[in-house]
């Protein structure tokens, strides 16, 4: 099966237009016409995994973050992404990064994460447009299903996600219980003002800095910080489950073994 089979078939799950006007998502190394046997899927294109998917001899990877965001304009083996790129294109892997066009597409990286969190009625916390008739965008927020205390909804988060810890702004300082809640997978302190103006008394999200964090308190909402992986793991079991109903037994899919960026000791 060629690369641009596949890539037809993710460009319809989460068309490229849908992405942020920052974002780079795409083919961004390898060739299009591939034919492609093996597919390795992983959040980041780190040096692990694109070692990992030389000596699995993939044809293709599949990441959420793009390993390329700014224009390259030496491809050398001066800097680490060029030599990851470098890397990809003499093993002849085709690679393909689905980031914040999946994030924001109907039935994906959002609407994923309010389903684990419990969400129900929800609409996006950013709106960016619609596909069809339905509205996309960055993030949700919604009602959950039973109301809790905000300790019962960091345990919630945890389980759900399958997350060695989170991080709590707003225990025993912000009102419960909680009745409706926002999530943002990734980086979601650009998303407070729109939890906020939503109504939502907790925000589920990562990389929230000591500040966001306490002036979110500050205005009754709290934050439970569950890592920008933490959270967009999920891409992972869903591309590998979406691309075996696709293509079925033509492809060999691999899924990338959890990688904790940061550890607590």
């Amino acid at each position: 099966m060629r690369c641009s089979e596949i890539i037809e078939r993710l460009r319809e799950l989460a068309p490229e237009t849908c992405a942020c006007d920052w974002d780079n998502p795409g083919l961004l190394a390898g060739r299009h016409d591939k034919e492609v046997k093996r597919i390795y899927i992983a959040l980041d294109a780190t040096d692990t995994v694109v070692e990992r998917a030389v000596a699995l001899k993939a044809d293709m990877l599949l990441t959420h973050h793009p390993l390329i965001f700014k224009a390259v304009k030496q491809v050398n083996d001066q800097n680490f992404i060029n030599r990851r790129i470098l890397r990809l294109i003499q093993a002849d892997i085709s690679y393909f990064a689905m980031h914040t066009n999946f994030d924001s597409a109907p039935g994906c990286m959002a609407d994923l994460a309010a389903a684990r969190l419990g969400l129900r009625d929800c609409e996006p916390l950013e709106l960016m447009g619609e596909m069809g008739e339905k509205p996309y965008g960055i993030g949700k927020i919604g009602s959950l299903k039973q109301p809790m205390e905000l300790e019962q909804l960091a345990r919630r988060v945890k389980e759900a996600f399958g997350l060695p810890f989170v991080v709590v702004y707003g225990q025993n300082r912000v009102p419960d219980p909680v009745h409706r809640a926002a999530i943002c997978p990734g980086a979601g302190g650009s998303e407070i003002e729109r939890a906020i103006a939503g109504g939502a008394q907790v925000l589920v999200t990562g990389d929230i800095s000591h500040h966001q964090g306490i002036d979110s308190v500050a205005r009754n909402m709290a934050v439970i910080d569950a890592g920008h992986y933490g959270l967009e793991h999920i891409f992972i079991d869903y591309m590998a489950g979406f691309l075996e109903e696709q293509f079925g037994r033509d492809l060999e899919l691999v899924k990338a073994l959890p990688e904790w960026p940061a550890v607590v000791l």
